[in-house]
């Protein structure tokens, strides 16, 4: 079973890279944007790929709709590229999906940086970040 996991993980990986480069040199569509691939989850029967990315300038996948309808478009484009450099059997079918998780993280951490200046105000925390 590990064997299985081990080969879906580095169709993943193998994937992630790929389509990064060529998102990024294939894809002439100017909607897409500056598109990074953050992950793809490859189902065990390595049939179906799930590729997350998230969009510079976008945080929720409102934002990025249109960019998931143009990578949603293209990846019959994008698979038939992976097959022509790759020697699989097969490539997966692709289907992308907006990753929020750098929004959320970035929230947060606005959300962190207010607290710590508001118990700074308070006399609570050291400018260091200290407590007294």
């Amino acid at each position: 079973m590990a064997k299985e996991y081990a080969r879906t993980q580095r169709v993943a990986d193998y994937l992630q890279r790929e389509l990064a480069a060529l998102i990024q040199h294939e894809v002439r569509d100017p909607r897409v944007g500056m598109v990074s691939v953050t992950g793809v989850d490859v189902s065990r029967d390595l049939g179906h790929a799930r590729v997350y990315y998230t969009v510079m300038g976008s945080d929720s996948s409102e934002d990025a709709r249109e960019s998931t309808e143009v990578l949603n478009k293209a990846a019959g484009f994008l698979r038939s590229q992976l097959s022509r450099g790759s020697n699989m059997r097969s490539v997966p079918q692709l289907r992308f999906y907006f990753d929020s998780s750098i929004g959320h993280g970035r929230d947060l951490e606005d959300l962190i940086r207010r607290a710590a200046d508001a118990d700074r105000e308070l006399g609570l925390r050291d400018d260091d970040g200290t407590e007294d």
